[in-house]
């Protein structure tokens, strides 16, 4: 037998801002994800997932590269910065022998960077920086972007995903306005499952799907926002957390902008905004649900493991805050599962609680191909390696929200560098994050170690944060450390 064919396939399905308690098994009272939970309760599930730097860019450095934001270079949000990272997950397992694709979403930049991926077929979502008219043109979404590109060939030269009056990071949200097969969801299983039938069969496959829902636009097909507004009118949601520290100001400032950060300060649209999210992500695991059938019928289930993740959470007007970016819980947790044969993961049907984070994902996937991962910041998450605590950040211009965090399995300390101020939270027994408990004497102790922890972590790092000692209030930073900004080669 050709020795390639004893490895497993790999499909790496992957969403775009979902939150980690956003599934059935994680005990979410209105999500349903009928197929993903299918997967954890068969699989292994991670209820402590995280991202360690809560935005699109750095996040996927990170899952594309191995490598701590610190060492990516991407400590916040910023596009136009080139990625030329020497060791990624699609290159090494392409060297190793597999044939590799992506279908959707990789937001790298050039837009047609393939990031060691045999080929791409692009669909980004609604990038903003690359349709200024001052761009290339050979950079335009409307000319780069796959997805795009065949929608005018389906629609006609002036259709876009935006005629539904949508904005990409709006809570303003209602159904897709075309057939259900046009939306972005269904074409990036259409493009996966074409994949598998044109694939060479003589080599195993690493195949990411990635999807752009359930960031906004909310615009899920109508059935999907009819079974959320059903059960909305029987017994309501469950509402947004809320705490004794919310900026309760900050959202009647900018609760009626269609795209801040707070989120709507009308109940309703509140509602309507879950609603939206919510039916975006049902859409997507139950197109989910194509794929694994199609993997069924071409007889290779068996024979693959399949990982499932996002980049970052979303906060949902928690705390009186909208989209990501920020240190709590909604944005930073994430969905993190993986399935497969018991030879290639061990027993399937359990949970494991270990602290991971999307750095974890390429030193996972490499195990399971049996190539050499050194050199990594992640860790191999089958081998249950733990970790005592994840050291995160985001740089943010809105709001002082420029954050660093310590996140363990039962607690987390922040430390807001712009101004010096922290919050402590205890999520074993406060998973909502509803009490900030940074005054509390009880907890004076580990709050001292939990800052000691971030002190070391920030020894020495250009911004200034800590000198090894202390914590150091700073107004200096930058989204993209120098190094991110050179040619790098690791």
């Amino acid at each position: 037998m050709n020795q390639e064919k004893k490895k497993p396939n790999v499909l790496l399905i992957m969403t775009d801002e979902m939150r980690g308690d956003c599934l059935g098994i994680a005990g979410h009272p209105d999500v349903k994800t009928p197929y993903l939970d299918t997967l954890a309760a068969k699989g292994i599930y991670f209820p402590n997932a995280y991202s360690a730097c809560p935005s699109c860019v750095p996040a996927r450095a990170s899952l594309f590269t191995g490598l701590s934001q610190r060492h990516t270079g991407r400590v916040g949000y910023e596009d136009g910065v080139e990625w030329n990272y020497g060791t990624t997950l699609a290159g090494e397992l392409s060297k190793g022998g597999y044939y590799t694709q992506c279908v959707g979403k990789m937001h790298v930049h050039p837009l047609r960077n393939y990031m060691g991926f045999h080929n791409v077929i692009l669909h980004d979502g609604c990038l903003q920086a690359y349709r200024n008219a001052e761009g290339p043109y050979h950079e335009n979404q409307q000319n780069a972007d796959d997805y795009f590109y065949w929608l005018k060939n389906e629609k006609g030269i002036s259709a876009d995903v935006i005629d539904t009056g949508l904005q990409c990071n709006s809570w303003v949200a209602r159904p897709w306005i075309y057939e259900e097969m046009s939306h972005p969801t269904n074409w990036a299983v259409t493009q996966s499952i074409d994949f598998l039938r044109r694939r060479d069969r003589r080599k195993p496959f690493f195949l990411m799907t990635s999807f752009v829902r359930p960031h906004a636009p909310y615009d899920a097909p109508e059935a999907y926002f009819s079974l959320y507004q059903r059960m909305n009118d029987r017994r309501g949601l469950r509402a947004p957390a809320r705490g004794d520290w919310d900026d309760r100001a900050y959202l009647k400032e900018n609760g009626r902008i269609f795209d801040s950060h707070s989120g709507p300060e009308d109940e309703t649209m509140i509602a309507e905004q879950q609603i939206g999210y919510y039916a975006c992500i049902t859409h997507i695991d139950h197109q989910i649900g194509r794929l694994l059938q199609t993997l069924e019928f071409d007889g290779v289930l068996e024979d693959t493991v399949i990982l499932f993740t996002s980049d970052h959470g979303e906060m949902l007007s928690d705390h009186c805050l909208n989209r990501k970016n920020v240190p709590y819980q909604g944005s930073i947790r994430i969905p993190m599962l993986v399935y497969g044969p018991e030879k290639w993961i061990g027993k399937g049907g359990r949970r494991c609680d270990e602290v991971v984070e999307l750095r974890d994902v390429m030193p996972t996937i490499l195990g399971l191909a049996g190539l050499s991962c050194d050199g990594l910041d992640g860790r191999d998450m089958l081998e249950r390696k733990g970790r005592e605590y994840l050291h995160g950040e985001h740089l943010s211009d809105y709001a002082g929200h420029s954050n660093q965090f310590i996140v363990t399995k039962t607690d987390k300390y922040i430390w807001f560098p712009k101004t010096g101020r922290e919050q402590y939270f205890h999520l074993a027994s406060d998973p909502e994050e509803t009490t900030d408990r940074i005054g509390a004497p009880e907890c004076a102790e580990r709050i001292r170690y939990l800052r000691g922890c971030l002190i070391k972590e920030l020894a020495g790092c250009p911004e200034g944060y800590s000198d090894g000692e202390r914590l150091m209030v700073s107004q200096e930073g930058v989204p993209s450390l120098p190094h991110a900004r050179e040619a790098c080669s690791r």
